[in-house]
């Protein structure tokens, strides 16, 4: 007869690859059932999205068979509770566990594009994810996801209005841009600008959410401020291309988030328009911008590298088109993509499990 305590002996053998513990010290198991020689038992992943899922369902039928019995029938039910580094007694966008602050510092990066294939990649992947396109002066997520011409609808509640996002491709999508005249140039100062971000925050009904992404606009400023201020921040992801100029302000973007009076978790650096591929020849690489830039920084700042993005004609179709190229499947790009986001919730989880909650930046607040 097999036993519980067996069970739970043999999965103490299993160990999650990125927070190099095992699965009952994590307590990763769950309702674990035993009837004869059939054994079944959930196993608690730390994101919906987790690039790990298939290797740890293995290793546990492995190690029921291994340790337990050879004629073990073994069912593993695997689920996920999203870990979150959020201070619990937060009161604004209580429902969301993480948010990620997609940053670059400097414009022409192709931040924005990333942030909008991130969230897909992260939606395909079966996460609940929203993004705020906090570019404030220079708007773009409402076109990359086709909804420009979208209507915002609002709901009632306690006397006060909120902004319902979009939903498309299974993001949630709020933008400056639903609000503001295309063909007009937004003249707005500072304070303006901050306050206008703070509202699609407090004033839009966000629900649950695994990951909200917040597109922020290039380099260092008042904006940048004011988010790690209204909320805290669960770590922020920094885009930049191979090249001097632009890693040279990637590095001033990692130093502010590493500020002792922000001290947001930087959860690594993504290069894109790594290389330049061309459709018919694809195994042809020409790196047009200079090679591992990126990866060479991410090693000299101790902050971890996500992976990088060819420069391909479709990524720039996708976004004037409305329709981000991580929606494809198999492709170079989109593929390209789904490793960015594996790499990026593996760091959140990480952060999450090593670091103290976030908490917001109340030095900045005023």
């Amino acid at each position: 007869m097999i036993t519980k305590e067996q069970v739970i002996e043999a999965l103490s053998n299993v160990i999650e690859p990125d927070l190099g513990k095992d699965l009952i010290t994590l307590k990763m198991v769950e309702d674990i059932a035993v009837d004869g020689m059939n054994v079944s038992f959930t196993v608690v992943l730390t994101t919906p999205a987790c690039p790990m899922k298939t290797m740890i369902h293995n290793a546990c039928v492995n190690a029921i068979i291994h340790f337990v019995d050879k004629d073990a029938i073994v069912i593993v039910n695997m689920t996920a509770r999203t870990t979150s580094g959020r201070v619990k007694e937060d009161v604004l966008l209580p429902e969301v566990k993480n948010i990620i602050a997609i940053a670059s510092g400097k414009g022409g990066v192709g931040k924005s594009t990333v942030a909008a294939n991130l969230a897909v990649a992260l939606a395909k992947k079966g996460a609940t994810v929203g993004l705020i396109d906090a570019d404030i002066y220079g708007p773009s997520q409402h076109i990359m996801f086709g909804v420009e011409h979208e209507r915002l609808f609002v709901n009632e509640r306690d006397g006060k209005t909120f902004m319902i996002p979009v939903e498309k491709y299974g993001v949630k999508v709020l933008s400056i841009g639903f609000l503001v005249d295309p063909d007009r140039a937004i003249p707005w100062r500072g304070p303006m600008a901050s306050k206008a971000l703070k509202q699609l925050f407090s004033d839009a009904e966000w629900g649950k959410l695994d990951y909200l992404l917040i597109d922020l606009p290039p380099g260092t400023g008042d904006i940048h401020l004011t988010l790690v201020s209204a909320v805290p921040v669960t770590g922020a992801v920094i885009v930049s291309t191979p090249q001097h100029v632009a890693l040279a302000d990637a590095r001033k973007g990692v130093s502010m988030f590493m500020l002792d009076a922000i001290n947001v978790p930087v959860l690594g650096l993504i290069e894109n328009m790594a290389y330049f591929t061309p459709e018919e020849l694809p195994n042809n690489k020409y790196y047009i911008f200079g090679k591992e830039g990126c990866k060479k920084l991410a090693e000299e700042l101790k902050v971890p590298f996500l992976g990088e993005i060819p420069l391909v004609q479709s990524i720039r179709e996708g976004g004037d088109t409305g329709i981000p190229v991580a929606l494809d499947d198999n492709t170079i790009v989109s593929n390209a993509f789904m490793e960015v986001a594996d790499q990026v919730v593996r760091q959140v989880s990480i952060r999450n499990a090593t670091k103290p909650a976030t908490k917001k930046v109340e030095a900045m607040a005023h």
